[in-house]
C-alpha cells in the first residue's frame, strides 16, 4: 500500500539514503534457534524489548499514515500485548528493556522533525523493518516453544 499510495517502493534510491532509525533486529547471535536455556532467554529478552521499542514507531506510523489508522492501532495493541507475553517467559522479566517516556518522547521529536517525503519514507522502513522482526520472532517462538517445556 505505502508504494502505491505514496510511490515508496524498495528500490527508491531514498529509502537507501534515509535508513538511519537504529530499528530493533534479532540476529542468529541474540540465540534465536539455539537449544541452551541461557541464549534462548537472551532471545525472548531481545524479542520483548525489541517489540517494547516498536511501540514508539507504530505511533508514529499511526500518525503518518492516517488513512490505515485503525489497522495500526490494532497493530500496535497486540504488538504490545505480545511483548508484555514473551516478557513473562524471560527467567527474569526485569531484564527486558522497556523505553522510558523520556526516551519515546525524544525518539517520537526525531521523528516528527522529517520533512514530509521523508515521512512515507520512514513510514516505509519502519513497516518493513517490523515485518522483517515479526518473521523471526515467530520462528524464534515456534522453535522455543518446540525445544521448551511453555506454552505461548
Amino acid at each position: 500500500q505505502m508504494c502505491e499510495k505514496f510511490t515508496v517502493c524498495e528500490n527508491s534510491m531514498e529509502m537507501l539514503l534515509q535508513n538511519n532509525l537504529n530499528l530493533p533486529r534479532v540476529t542468529e547471535e541474540d540465540g534465536d534457534f539455539l537449544t541452551f536455556v541461557s541464549l534462548q532467554d537472551k532471545c525472548l529478552r531481545k524479542i520483548s524489548s525489541g517489540l517494547y521499542t516498536f511501540q514508539t514507531y507504530l505511533k508514529y506510523v499511526q500518525e503518518t499514515f492516517t488513512s490505515e489508522n485503525q489497522n495500526v492501532e490494532s497493530l500496535s495493541y497486540s504488538t504490545e500485548h505480545l511483548a508484555h507475553t514473551i516478557r513473562q517467559m524471560v527467567i527474569n522479566p526485569e531484564e527486558v528493556i522497556i523505553p522510558d517516556a523520556a526516551t519515546q518522547e525524544s525518539l517520537r521529536t526525531k521523528l516528527k522533525s522529517s520533512k514530509t517525503w521523508i515521512e512515507k519514507i520512514t513510514t516505509h522502513l519502519i513497516l518493513r523493518d517490523f515485518t522483517s522482526f515479526m518473521e523471526k520472532t515467530v520462528r524464534a517462538v515456534r522453535y522455543l516453544k518446540n525445544t521448551r517445556s511453555f506454552s505461548a
